[in-house]
């Protein structure tokens, strides 16, 4: 199976050392940049599919969020979101502006912040979540249940790798060689 000369070597090739291996020479380059890519179609797609909501990605992601977990906390919602907080900060304000979420003091603890969707805010984001609905059925139906499925699966390990220190990888290793001794 080919797949498009999405990385051009003469024309980026640099003055790397000859004998350094170069990226584009490993097999698994293009799937990795097709992933890539895909992912980045999926965003533009969405953006411009929300845009006659006013809304980007960032406040979808938001939303969402509100509206499966209402009164989560703003720090809960940056660690959930992988952002931090300073970049949450910068978005609420837009929405609670527009009446999509409110901002509570927690009863229990006033340094910490609650969120929840207005009326308003659960509209919107019911409206926005048919939207991505659709591209993801548009984009997904192009695999098979099984294919679908094994990807999720593939994606699911590369999250893992990536987010687990080399000090969890050293502790889950002592952990299986224990059980097999």
């Amino acid at each position: 199976m080919g797949f498009p000369d999405w990385f051009n070597y003469e024309q980026n090739c640099t003055t790397m050392n000859k004998k350094q291996a170069l990226p584009w020479d490993n097999p698994r380059f293009h799937n990795w940049i097709a992933v890539g890519r895909a992912c980045q179609v999926m965003g533009l797609a969405l953006a411009r599919a929300l845009a006659p909501l006013d809304l980007k990605p960032p406040h979808l992601d938001i939303l969402v969020n509100l509206y499966r977990a209402p009164g989560i906390s703003q720090q809960d919602l940056a660690d959930k979101l992988l952002v931090g907080r300073s970049n949450l900060s910068m978005l609420l304000p837009q929405l609670e502006k527009r009446g999509l979420l409110v901002r509570s003091n927690d009863p229990q603890d006033r340094r910490i912040l609650r969120l929840e969707l207005t009326p308003e805010g659960t509209r919107l984001t019911e409206e926005a979540i048919v939207i991505q609905s659709q591209i993801i059925d548009r984009a997904m139906k192009t695999a098979d249940t099984d294919e679908c499925n094994l990807v999720g699966e593939v994606m699911t390990r590369i999250i893992r790798e990536l987010t687990t220190s080399d000090a969890e990888k050293q502790q889950d290793a002592g952990k299986s060689l224990q059980k097999n001794a």
